[in-house]
C-alpha cells in the first residue's frame, strides 16, 4: 500500500491582529488574479493604491476582537480539524495549510514529502466550487509541487456541497437552534457575478434564466451559486423546513463590482421588515470559524438586526472540530483513497 497523505487547504489569516500583519495578508490575498480578476495594472492600482492604504487599519481591530489565546481562530480550528482527523486515520499523514499566509502550502507539502508520502489527497476546505477558493488553492498546490520537483500520485477531493457526510453534521448543528418561529438564514461568502458567469460555457443560463441557481444542468455544474442553493435545499429538507422558513444571502463583499445577491445585510433588514424577530444564521461555506463568522456575522450583523427591531439572533458556529463532522470528513477522505486500497 502506498504511503498516503492529505493536505487540507483553507483560505488564510494574518499571523497577528496588527495593521502590518493584516496588510501583508491582504496584499497576498487580493493580488491573486483568481480573487480579483481585473487586468494586472488595474488590480495593482486597486489593491496597492486604494485598498491597502485604508483597509488594514479598519480590519486589524476587528481581528483583535476575535483573536484567541492560541492565535487566529481560523488557524486554531484548522489545527484542531487536522489533528482530529489524523487521530482517526491511522497511517495517513495529515497536514493543513493556508492559501495565503501561514502555514503555507509549500510548508505543508514539504512536511508530507519528507514523510515519504506517495499518494497525496489535495483537500481544499470549501464545500462549494469557486475560482477564488477551490481553483486557486489547487492551482497554487500544483505550482508548489512542480517547484519542489515532487510528483506523488494526486487525488483531488472536489466539491461536496450535498455529500451526506457534510450535510448531516451541518443540519444537526443547526437543529438545536430552531424554534417554531425561527427563520433560518444561510449566509454564504460573496462572489463577484463575473466569476459565476464565467463557469457557464453555454453563456445562456447563468444570470439569464429565472431561478438559474435552482436548476441543475451542465451549464452550472461547477457554479458556486448553484452549489450554495443545493446545500440549502439539502439541509432544509433534512430539517423539514418549509420554503418560507429559510432564505439565502451572501456576505463579505469587497470592491465596486457586481456581487451575488442579496447581501446578508440587506436580507436581514428585509426579514425584520417582514416581521421576523427570531433569526438563526448559519454560514455553510465556512468549515472553520474566522473573521467572517465571529465578527462580521456575530457582531456586525447582530448590531444591524437589533437596530432594525430584531429580538433574537443566533449565529450558529461553523462545524470546526464537531465530532460528527470530523467523522464525516474522515469518511470522505477514506472514500477518496478507497480505490487505490482495493486495487
Amino acid at each position: 500500500m502506498a504511503n498516503r497523505g492529505v493536505l487540507m487547504i483553507n483560505v488564510g489569516t494574518p499571523d497577528e491582529p496588527t495593521v502590518e500583519s493584516v496588510r501583508n495578508y491582504l496584499r497576498e490575498f487580493l493580488l491573486d488574479p483568481d480573487v480579483i480578476d481585473a487586468p494586472y495594472l488595474i488590480r495593482q492600482l486597486l489593491v496597492r493604491g486604494i485598498i491597502l492604504r485604508a483597509r488594514p487599519k479598519k480590519v486589524a481591530p476587528l481581528y483583535k476582537k476575535i483573536w484567541m489565546a492560541e492565535g487566529s481562530p481560523l488557524r486554531v480550528y484548522s489545527d484542531r480539524i487536522a489533528e482530529a482527523v489524523s487521530e482517526l486515520l491511522d497511517g495517513i499523514h495529515i497536514e493543513h495549510a493556508m492559501r495565503y499566509g501561514n502555514p503555507s502550502i509549500n510548508y505543508g507539502l514539504r512536511k508530507l514529502m519528507h514523510s515519504g508520502v506517495e499518494e497525496l489527497l489535495l483537500l481544499p476546505m470549501f464545500p462549494h466550487h469557486a475560482q477564488a477558493t477551490t481553483e486557486t488553492a489547487l492551482k497554487h498546490a500544483y505550482k508548489e509541487l512542480e517547484e519542489l520537483s515532487w510528483h506523488p500520485t494526486i487525488i483531488e477531493m472536489g466539491h461536496f456541497q450535498t455529500d451526506d457526510n457534510y450535510i448531516t453534521p451541518l443540519a444537526s448543528s443547526i437543529e438545536p437552534h430552531l424554534d417554531d418561529d425561527t427563520h433560518l438564514l444561510f449566509s454564504y461568502h460573496g462572489l463577484p457575478v463575473s466569476h459565476v458567469k464565467r463557469i457557464d460555457r453555454s453563456k445562456k443560463h447563468c444570470q439569464k434564466v429565472d431561478n438559474c441557481c435552482s436548476i441543475s444542468c451542465d451549464a452550472n455544474e461547477l457554479c458556486y451559486g448553484h452549489h450554495c442553493m443545493e446545500t440549502s435545499l439539502a439541509v432544509s429538507d433534512k430539517l423539514g423546513l418549509p420554503s418560507d422558513r429559510w432564505s439565502i444571502s451572501f456576505q463579505s463583499r469587497l470592491g465596486p463590482v457586481k456581487w451575488l445577491t442579496p447581501s446578508t445585510s440587506d436580507k436581514v433588514r428585509e426579514l425584520v421588515g417582514r416581521g421576523v424577530t427570531n433569526l438563526a444564521i448559519v454560514a455553510p461555506a465556512f468549515l472553520a470559524d474566522g473573521l467572517e463568522t465571529l465578527e462580521e456575522l456575530d457582531i456586525g450583523i447582530r448590531e444591524e438586526f437589533e437596530e432594525h427591531g430584531g429580538e433574537k439572533l443566533t449565529v450558529i458556529k461553523c462545524l470546526n472540530d464537531n465530532p460528527d463532522w470530523i467523522a464525516g470528513l474522515t469518511e470522505m477522505v477514506e472514500g477518496k483513497f478507497a480505490p487505490s486500497v482495493t486495487a
